[in-house]
C-alpha cells in the first residue's frame, strides 16, 4: 500500500481552501467509515449521533443496522456500501486489500465507481462470497434472497461452486447457483437514493479536484478528498476521469479543468452562422434535479451529460450506458426514477 500520507486528503476548515496531506482524517488506511446516514442508525447497538467532521467507523467484527434510515458506507476508494431501512451489516475485514462485509439482511446496494489493483472487495451472505471485479452496481436483498448486477462483474462463490454475473443478471441465494436475468429497468426508493446520493459525491468532487490542482498537490493513487463546502468526503481519481455506473464523473486534478471549459459563441462580422472561441466557465455544470454536477466532460469537441432524475417524476426507465477508467471517453448512465 501507498504510505498514508500520500492516500489521505484533508483540508483546513478555516481557511476553507488549502488542501494538506492529514493522518487525521485516516480514511484511506481501512475501510468502513460511515459517511452518510438518515434516521434512526445503530453502530453496535448505539445510536449514530451525526456531527460536521465527525465520521464513525465500523471496525472488525462490529455491526451496523438501521431502523427507518439508512446509511452510506465508505469501502476502498471509489466503492460506497448503500444500506436501506431496516437492514443490517458486519465487517468482517476491514483492510484496503481484502475488505469483507457480511451482509445480513434487509437491501444494500455496491456502487463501484473504481477497484483499485491492490484492493478487493467481497460481500458475504451466509454461505456466498461474492468478489466484486470490476465497476459496477450491485444489489443485496434478503428478502427475497438475491443478488442483481445492474452493471458490472461479480464472481460468487459458495463452497467448490462458483458462477458469474455480469450486467442484468441475478442469483438467488436459495443454494441452486442458477443464473437468471432480471428487469434491470426497475427501481425502487433505495435505488433512487442510491442515485441521489452519487449524484451528490460527484458534484462534490469538482472543486476537491480543482483545489488539488491549484495546490499542485500530488496524488500518488486515487483517494478519498474532504469538501469542506459539502461537508462530505468525495472520490479523486489519480489520473484521467472516471465515470459511475449512473453516468455521474470524478475528475482527477489532471482532468478536471475540463469540467470548467466552455465554447464561447460570437458571430463574424461576414459570417452568419454562430463561430466558438475556447473559454472556461461554469457553463458546463448543467443545473439538475440536486443541483450541479459534475457529469460534463469535453473531449476532443465532444461532450457528455450524464442524466438526472427529475423531481416528482413518474417513474421511468433505467438506461444502462458504459464509463470510462483512467480516461476520458464519455460513458452514459443510469437514467432516475423519480423521487
Amino acid at each position: 500500500m501507498k504510505p498514508l500520507a500520500r492516500l489521505v486528503l484533508s483540508v483546513s476548515v478555516l481557511t476553507g481552501c488549502s488542501f494538506v496531506a492529514s493522518a487525521q482524517m485516516a480514511i484511506s488506511a481501512r475501510s468502513g467509515m460511515i459517511h452518510y446516514v438518515e434516521g434512526r442508525v445503530f453502530l453496535n447497538d448505539q445510536p449514530i449521533d451525526t456531527k460536521f467532521g465527525q465520521f464513525p467507523e465500523i471496525k472488525e467484527k462490529a455491526a451496523m443496522r438501521t431502523e427507518d434510515g439508512r446509511a452510506e458506507v465508505l469501502l476502498t476508494p471509489g466503492v460506497f456500501l448503500r444500506v436501506g431501512e431496516n437492514s443490517a451489516i458486519r465487517m468482517i475485514n476491514n483492510r484496503l486489500i481484502d475488505t469483507r462485509v457480511e451482509f445480513v439482511s434487509g437491501s444494500a446496494i455496491v456502487e463501484a465507481d473504481d477497484i483499485l489493483k491492490d484492493n478487493s472487495v467481497a460481500i458475504v451472505y451466509k454461505d456466498y462470497i461474492v468478489n466484486l471485479r470490476k465497476r459496477g452496481l450491485y444489489r443485496f436483498d434478503s428478502d427475497p434472497a438475491q443478488l442483481r448486477v445492474y452493471d458490472g462483474d461479480a464472481q460468487v462463490q459458495m463452497g467448490e461452486k462458483s458462477v458469474e454475473l455480469k450486467d442484468g443478471k441475478m442469483l438467488s441465494f436459495a443454494g441452486d447457483m442458477a443464473v437468471a436475468k432480471f428487469d434491470s429497468k426497475e427501481g425502487d426508493s433505495l435505488y433512487r437514493w442510491t442515485r441521489r446520493r452519487a449524484e451528490y459525491v460527484s458534484m462534490a468532487n469538482v472543486s476537491s479536484a480543482k483545489a488539488l490542482r491549484d495546490s499542485s498537490y500530488g496524488l500518488s493513487s486515487s483517494a478519498w478528498g474532504w469538501n469542506p463546502y459539502f461537508g462530505m468526503f468525495t472520490f479523486i481519481p489519480f489520473r484521467g476521469t472516471y465515470y459511475s455506473p449512473f453516468g455521474f464523473a470524478f475528475w482527477s486534478p489532471y482532468t478536471v479543468y475540463r469540467a470548467y471549459y466552455v465554447p464561447t459563441r460570437y458571430y463574424a462580422p461576414l459570417y452568419s452562422g454562430p463561430s466558438y472561441n475556447a473559454g472556461y466557465g461554469y457553463n458546463t455544470m448543467p443545473h439538475t434535479s440536486s443541483g450541479y454536477s459534475g457529469t460534463v466532460a469535453a473531449s476532443a469537441g465532444a461532450m457528455h451529460t450524464g442524466s438526472s432524475a427529475a423531481a416528482g417524476a413518474a417513474s421511468s426507465g433505467i438506461s444502462h450506458g458504459g464509463g470510462s477508467a483512467g480516461g476520458v471517453a464519455a460513458g452514459g448512465g443510469h437514467g432516475g426514477h423519480g423521487r
